[in-house]
């Protein structure tokens, strides 16, 4: 009996690891949709997203959210060590998340939302994964077109066109900054009416970006990166 259900538990890992294959595979071509977003889909709730390639996204808002959310993202594999391992060594305990870019793109677009040590556990070996199969304009231009910036919006470019009437590719650096700095609270964060902690928020995303220099180019597409 111990015998086979291991021989079934083996069995269920391995389908799950070749579904994660194919995913990853098929996720590198196709425009990719949240777990978030299939939730309200299922539920009849409206999903405001329109897919545009990483060309289309300004470089400002690439790097914005590379300086806000994850500094070392051209850097890693997946996972900030750095940083997770200052996290778990807090003599407070857990204060603030070590989530990369990667991770939160394994998080939109494999997992569940909340918040648990075991959803946790499984962003780690997702980002590996992905940060092996995918280039890292893949990543982010995934995680740009998922990232939620508002109650049923989703993607920078639907952000965008709500928040400041222009496509991804027109923003500012101050938009950028602005759309970056909402993302720790998209519900309540308002880039087109900032409040008060926003505009402090997009202020260091600013002073951020100068700081990144070259740390952020490894995102930027090709065109961009020679125009800079």
């Amino acid at each position: 009996m111990i015998g086979r259900l291991l021989g079934w538990c083996f069995r269920i890992l391995l389908y799950l690891a070749i579904l994660l294959a194919l995913a990853l595979l098929l996720f590198r071509f196709v425009p990719v949709p949240s777990t978030l977003m299939l939730g309200r889909w299922l539920t009849f709730r409206s999903v405001e997203r329109q897919w545009v390639p990483l060309e289309q996204i300004s470089p400002h808002l690439i790097r914005a959210v590379i300086a806000s959310e994850d500094q070392r993202f051209c850097s890693h594999a997946g996972v900030d060590w750095i940083e997770l391992n200052s996290v778990l060594e807090d003599e407070d305990g857990p204060s603030r998340g070590a989530s990369t870019l990667t991770m939160q793109t394994a998080k939109n677009v494999f997992l569940w939302p909340g918040r648990s040590y075991l959803r946790k556990g499984l962003e780690i070996p997702l980002a590996m994964a992905i940060d092996f199969a995918w280039p890292k304009q893949r990543v982010i231009e995934v995680y740009l077109n998922v990232a939620e910036w508002g109650e049923g919006l989703f993607g920078a470019d639907a952000a965008a066109e709500y928040y400041f009437h222009k496509p991804a590719s027109r923003l500012s650096p101050a938009e950028a900054a602005r759309l970056a700095g909402a993302l720790p609270n998209p519900i309540l964060r308002n880039p087109a009416k900032p409040s008060r902690g926003l505009q402090s928020a997009a202020g260091r995303v600013q002073r951020r970006v100068g700081q990144l220099g070259a740390l952020g180019d490894c995102a930027l597409p090709r065109g961009a990166k020679d125009a800079g």
